[in-house]
């Protein structure tokens, strides 16, 4: 069976914009985009692979990526930073004004360097608690959207209510857990139990 040949990635299928070093050895997806702002430098070292729709924006210093780094396709990477050799940045993953470590993998869709999410509670300051009384609403709430039978509705006979058994203790077993067992020994026969 005879394969195509792969086509050379051509500089028309991605964009470059300022000040970028990119050694011959790159290989570049179509879509990606490269880009340094004014008094920014971006540094693409030998044997990367740059994924389909990556975004590379060096913006206040030097964004370098070291020899043999993979960025995986929509990988967003901004500032200034280093992504070490051999690093594996996944796909659709955000490096905002951060470093990642020679050979670090980071996940699929991560979020690197956003410090805006961290609360700081410094000095006198007291950190609310606003979980206790969302519950209590919440369950207030629930509560007054459940209907009781009322006593509007007269019924025709009277029957006196029949006593019924007390209820029951509530059992310890899980459901599912049968299944589970059972699958677990088709998978592992000789499985001991710890118990």
């Amino acid at each position: 069976m005879n394969l195509p040949p792969l086509q050379p990635v051509s500089n028309s299928h991605f964009y470059v914009s300022g000040d970028v070093t990119i050694d011959p050895s790159v290989a570049i997806a179509p879509g990606v985009i490269l880009q340094a702002d004014q008094n920014s430098h971006l540094r693409i070292g030998a044997g990367v692979c740059i994924g389909m729709g990556a975004i590379l924006h060096a913006c206040e210093g030097i964004l370098e990526v070291e020899t043999g780094a993979n960025l995986g396709a929509g990988a967003l990477v901004i500032g200034k930073g280093r992504i070490g050799a051999n690093a594996c940045i996944g796909p659709a993953a955000t490096i905002f004004n951060c470093s990642v470590e020679w050979g670090q993998v980071v996940p699929p869709g991560s979020l690197l360097g956003d410090n805006s999410r961290l609360s700081n509670v410094q000095g006198g300051g007291t950190a609310a608690t606003p979980a206790a009384p969302l519950a209590s609403a919440q369950f207030a709430a629930a509560e007054a959207t459940i209907s009781t039978p009322a006593a509007s509705e007269p019924s025709s006979d009277h029957n006196p209510p029949e006593p019924s058994a007390p209820p029951s203790p509530p059992s310890n077993q899980v459901l599912g857990q049968e299944h589970l067992n059972q699958l677990l020994g088709k998978l592992l026969p000789y499985r001991q139990s710890l118990s």
